[in-house]
């Protein structure tokens, strides 16, 4: 058992990029909690998210249905939670993110079982009933690699953590810290008038590139004979690079969601340009892309094969006047493996 209060405050400083991948994006305000207490009526235990539906009784005696949405099940996993915990007709007390609008639904942020046992399910929030919570997100803030492995490079397990700094954020997209041509300010003019997340429609459709590389799940490299794949655990995603290949071998490639990879090694550096690509967006906020993008990443191990590094630079003359950078990076934890996805949208 561990009190969820130990986790340190920077975790309250990336609360917004490691909630991107479940898409919540003008669902939820994080700022407000709402807290409700009631009967589950059903509980949908998959991927991308946990769902709990909640019959709650207002102080009028009405029934209303609440809809609690929590992180994908690999998550909740990872810190102890369980769908075995649940049972419907069990009361439970629930508090989350409030919605924007008038729908009852909520992100989970603390559940208080029947059992009397609380738990935390989002690194960024603490105990709220208890004393201390069984919830255990210590995989979530590692900010220190394991240093064991130098020989390996980048061919192992790299785990996220909500400690570092994440790729994106999720915030409404600040235009002047993009040099946006006139195309580009179009583009994210017409994508806020629809007020829009296109990855929330998305379902089990895994995200484009660059988009993808935010996921906070473990990810792998593993060699595929001459080449190299990097499993990426949410959407059970593959990318696959070619190494020794020129990007002009893809001219006669249809564009797609992961575009089209060639690899080249500079020493310990895993230098990757993909072409191309149709996903229309760098980030949930409608920063733009065009079919005439090209991206570069370099993956550099570091500190003895402790840390990942990983800068991007994304070159698109028709919606930036110059590249876009951006940078995380990756841990070395030992025993995490890249876990099954089975993303199910039907609910």
């Amino acid at each position: 058992m561990k009190n969820i209060a130990i986790l340190f405050a920077g975790l309250l400083l990336v609360t917004a990029s490691a909630s991107a991948h479940h898409s919540s994006d003008g669902r939820y305000d994080s700022r407000s909690l709402t807290e409700i207490e009631g009967v589950i009526t059903a509980i949908r235990w998959r991927n991308p998210h946990a769902h709990l539906m909640v019959l709650v009784t207002d102080e009028n005696g009405q029934e209303i249905e609440w809809e609690v949405e929590g992180a994908g099940v690999t998550t909740l996993a990872r810190s102890g939670l369980r769908e075995s915990l649940f049972q419907v007709g069990d009361r439970v007390r629930v508090a989350g993110w409030s919605p924007v609008t008038a729908r009852r639904e909520m992100f989970m942020q603390n559940v208080l079982l029947s059992s009397g046992e609380e738990f935390v399910t989002w690194p960024s929030a603490s105990v709220r009933w208890s004393e201390e919570s069984r919830g255990d997100f210590a995989f979530w803030s590692q900010n220190e690699g394991d240093r064991s492995r130098p020989e390996a490079g980048i061919f192992r397990v790299w785990s996220s953590s909500f400690a570092l700094p994440g790729l994106f954020n999720l915030s409404r997209l600040d235009t002047n810290a993009f040099p946006l041509t006139e195309a580009g300010l179009a583009r994210v003019e017409a994508f806020e008038a629809r007020g829009e997340n296109l990855v929330s429609t998305q379902g089990c459709t895994p995200k484009g590139m660059p988009l993808i590389m935010e996921q906070p799940y473990p990810m792998e490299f593993v060699r595929a004979g001459d080449d190299i794949e990097l499993h990426i655990e949410e959407y059970d995603a593959v990318r696959r690079i070619r190494m020794g290949v020129d990007a002009s071998a893809g001219e006669n490639v249809p564009p797609g969601p992961f575009g089209f990879s060639t690899g080249r090694w500079e020493r310990d550096t895993l230098v990757v340009t993909t072409t191309r690509l149709n996903w229309p967006l760098l980030n949930q906020s409608g920063a733009p892309l065009s079919e005439e993008v090209v991206l570069e990443e370099r993956f550099t191990p570091l500190e003895q094969g402790s840390l990942l590094d990983y800068q991007l630079t994304v070159t698109d003359p028709l919606m930036y006047t110059a590249p876009v950078e951006r940078g995380k990076q990756w841990l070395y934890l030992p025993g995490q493996e890249v876990r099954p996805y089975d993303c199910t949208e039907s609910l």
